[in-house]
């Protein structure tokens, strides 16, 4: 059973205010839960339907509370709501990001959605480290972290101003910047120590992140000779270039 003042609790969570006032954040269903709780972050409590409990024998190990499908689709962010959700602590404290690893740059990155699928991208490559603007959609809103499919528990995510971090370095590291015009990546030598920035879905990179970039990159259109898409989705875009990166 689950309080009414808990349920309250929990459904303030559903807002961004009280989700950086707490530090907390909800995680739901399945495969996000389980990653969850095999990660270094800190569970405050797991919600699991009878359903749930019969499928999930490692779930006894979190002492999950028992409640019904109606009370899961009263804290569910969800409009089908899971068997299984949690609370957990947002990450306070991050590990330095590595010299010489990938690492990938977000520009005001506004979709939660796409901030969701370019993590679980980051991750399925091995991408650890993701270096967001400060004006990028919030990491803990419901919408990214059930796009990640659990990734959001593998892949380190900092909030930087974006230019100062990048300028910072390019002393030792090579810039890429996705543009409509550049070197088709399909001939880029790629290194491991570079940065890879990705802009904004509906402007690309601003102003003051481009000059922080000292090699600008395409994503050639395979079809040259007849009017197609202006651009990628920034997902989509991040995807491929990560195929490339990598040497696929």
């Amino acid at each position: 059973m689950i309080s009414k003042n808990r349920i309250s609790q929990i459904r303030k969570l559903h807002v961004k205010k009280f989700r950086d006032e707490s530090q907390l954040f909800i995680v739901e269903g399945y495969k996000s839960v389980e990653m969850l709780c095999s990660s270094d972050f800190e569970v405050e409590e797991v919600f699991a339907t009878e359903a749930a409990l019969h499928d999930n024998n490692w779930l006894q190990r979190h002492s999950p509370t028992l409640i019904t499908a109606e009370e899961m689709s009263r804290i569910s962010t969800m409009q089908t709501p899971p068997e299984l959700l949690a609370i957990a602590q947002q990450r306070t404290k991050l590990p330095a990001i590595p010299a010489e690893e990938r690492v990938l740059a977000l520009d005001h990155i506004s979709d939660p959605g796409n901030l969701g699928t370019i993590i679980r991208t980051a991750d399925w490559f091995g991408i650890q480290h993701i270096v967001c603007s400060p004006d990028c959609v919030e990491i803990y809103n419901p919408k990214t972290i059930q796009a990640t499919m659990g990734s959001f528990a593998h892949v380190y995510m900092h909030k930087r101003p974006l230019a100062t971090f990048l300028r910072e370095e390019s002393a030792r590291r090579r810039i890429l910047g996705t543009f409509l015009n550049g070197e088709d990546i399909r001939g880029l030598d790629f290194r491991p120590s570079d940065i890879v920035v990705i802009g904004n879905e509906s402007n690309g990179i601003s102003d003051e992140v481009a000059q922080t970039v000292t090699q600008r990159i395409t994503i050639s259109a395979a079809v040259q000779d007849r009017p197609t898409a202006e651009s990628l989705n920034a997902a989509i875009a991040t995807a491929l270039v990560m195929y490339q990166w990598l040497g696929f």
